[in-house]
């Protein structure tokens, strides 16, 4: 699919060039912090040396005083406590932060409840509501949903329990009528920061609490590693609170990760170093490499996932708060068996569902896609709207059949609020929440042509052309010959990356293949570059998913590349790679 280069804005060489001179690095390197919104030494300071006394105080949320006094006043009635989240990776991190912060710290009736994605469908839900009735808990702490439950919540009060909602969700127009609405999504919400995981709503409940009752903030460090795997899986920004929270939490991961994500790591094939040839122990951590963002991302945060897709979400929490690395590792196995198991689903209905747009002689008119089948299985029809929206860049519904149910999940183009355009159809759907870029809905099976055709015409009268084309966002052009250790060394200091501070793209004109380029793996071309007009080093560099531009690479013809700046490490070996994302070929 072609592709549009967007160039971002350039800035006057005057605050370049006093911010390079006030920090001592290179203007193009300063350039990218002024994009972030950095402009000065004390905000760079802030940028590249995270702090967690630079995190807001927890009660500046709405609600949080009396949240706090609700759970102090269960604890001194011994009133049991039910722990409530989703079965995704946000939902479960949650609910293990948060369950085993409390039963450390002299809650004993407490427990956890994770809906079945199945028969419950996501959210509070009335099977939940009286499981917790039938078992005496009298009170229900929400995690990353509840914000839209209104009559669910009316419908606990008459069983007599009462609510705590910790959210990160859009609210309705109508607040649930609990104790407490932790979200800084609020309409009146003056916190400071309205990007926080689900999970990080739940730490800062965690914080809040700790706070009034003197328990040291060193004691939740432990907890920072479930809240960057939700931040990072969730695809919040990781800018403000979000950044600190991931840099310190990645930290922990590389470091001393708790023994359920350690036998993660393990059935994925990430060795330690004490176990790997030739790689000595050192100061980034104890693994055969350093874990990123894009670990948590693809490796971490799937096989969380995996549990509620294919069984039950229970088994991730369960193997999150595993005590030692043999217990966790037997679940994690099982775990892993998910994942293949919903890697292979993911493979199959993507195929079926790019078929049956393939048959439809109708599609290439529209401005969305929808489709439907209702033998799909329900646990990966979210990815499945992943991988249309990248095949055929169009606001992507994916639906299929549960409970009676149609029910499906959503997913959107650069610029494009998803959420809004499902909203305009709620007449005809029977729940639905989400995000911008990421929703869920379900709707009776007599509403779904109505509600097809309705949001054909809401997204072919709102989305703007160019947002059908997908965009490769360019921060900045660079000569190979500036590509250096010390340049390196600095940008991989603007980590972590993610959403709001995104891996930089540079691009370069005019480069040519070494003559040695070759196909790799499944459609990726492996090259060495060089750029002649500045008689540059070549460099090693790989285009993923690009084998259809081979031949032209192999010929020798000039192309202007656009990529990421990375570092490959190989048997303790470092070494500089680019990341082609694009290229353009030009004329000789």
């Amino acid at each position: 699919m072609e592709k549009h280069w967007v160039f971002k804005e350039r800035y006057d060489a005057e605050p370049v060039n006093n911010l390079a001179g006030s920090l001592g690095i290179e203007k193009s390197l300063a350039e990218l912090l002024i994009q972030r919104g950095i402009n000065t030494f004390e905000e760079a300071r802030d940028f590249f040396r995270p702090d967690l006394l630079n995190l807001h105080n927890p009660f500046l949320l709405s609600d949080m005083d009396v949240a706090v006094n609700r759970i102090l006043k269960a604890r001194e009635h011994k009133e049991k406590i039910l722990v409530y989240g989703d079965y995704d990776v946000d939902g479960t991190t949650a609910v293990a932060l948060v369950y085993t912060f409390f039963k450390k710290h002299g809650f004993e009736n407490i427990d956890f409840y994770i809906p079945n994605r199945y028969s419950e469908g996501y959210g509070v839900s009335i099977k939940g509501i009286d499981f917790a009735s039938e078992n005496g808990f009298g009170l229900i702490i929400a995690l990353d949903c509840g914000i839209k439950a209104v009559e669910k919540v009316d419908y606990a009060l008459e069983k007599g329990i009462e609510f705590i909602i910790c959210d990160h969700h859009r609210p309705g127009d109508e607040l649930p009528r609990a104790v407490a609405v932790l979200d800084a999504k609020r309409n009146d919400s003056a916190y400071p920061f309205d990007e926080l995981s689900g999970c990080g709503v739940g730490f800062k409940l965690i914080q809040a609490y700790a706070q009034q009752t003197g328990i040291a903030f060193e004691d939740l460090y432990e907890y920072l590693d479930l809240v960057a795997v939700s931040i990072a899986s969730d695809i919040v920004p990781i800018t403000g609170e979000n950044r600190i929270l991931a840099y310190y939490g990645l930290k922990l991961i590389n470091t001393c990760p708790r023994p359920g994500i350690e036998a993660i790591l393990n059935v994925a094939n990430i060795m330690r170093r004490e176990e790997s040839e030739n790689l000595p122990i050192n100061d980034t951590g104890i693994f055969s490499r350093e874990l990123t963002i894009n670990d948590l991302v693809f490796v971490i945060g799937p096989r969380i996932n995996a549990a509620g897709r294919i069984e039950s979400g229970r088994n991730s929490v369960q193997l999150l708060i595993s005590a030692s690395l043999a217990d966790a590792e037997s679940i994690a196995r099982q775990i892993n068996d998910f994942n293949i198991t919903r890697r292979d689903l993911d493979s199959q209905i993507t195929q079926e569902a790019l078929d049956m747009i393939a048959s439809d002689k109708q599609h290439p008119e529209l401005r969305s896609t929808v489709v439907f089948n209702e033998a799909w299985h329900k646990g990966v029809i979210g990815i499945v709207a992943s991988r249309l929206t990248e095949s055929y860049y169009r606001p992507t519904i994916v639906l299929t059949q549960s409970n009676g149910l149609i029910t499906g999940s959503a997913r959107s183009v650069k610029d494009f609020d998803i959420y809004d355009a499902i909203d305009a159809c709620s007449d005809l759907l029977e729940h639905f929440g989400g995000h911008t870029y990421a929703a869920g809905l379900s709707l009776k099976p007599e509403n779904l042509e109505t509600f097809r055709k309705k949001f054909e015409h809401i997204v072919a009268n709102s989305i703007k052309e160019h947002m059908l084309v997908p965009e490769v966002e360019i921060d900045l052009e660079l000569d190979l010959r500036q590509i250096t250790p010390k340049f390196l060394r600095i940008l991989k200091q603007f980590a972590p990356f993610g959403p709001g501070n995104m891996s930089p793209v540079f691009v370069t004109p005019r480069t040519r293949d070494t003559g040695y380029a070759r196909i790799v793996g499944k459609n990726h071309v492996k090259m060495t570059v060089f750029q002649e007009s500045v008689r540059s080093d070549p460099f090693s560099a790989i285009a993923f998913q690009q084998g259809e531009k081979y031949s032209d690479i192999q010929r020798g013809r000039p192309m202007d590349i656009c990529y990421h700046i990375e570092e490959n490490e190989w048997n303790g070996n470092k070494s500089i790679q680019l990341n082609i994302k694009d290229i353009q070929f030009s004329e000789e």
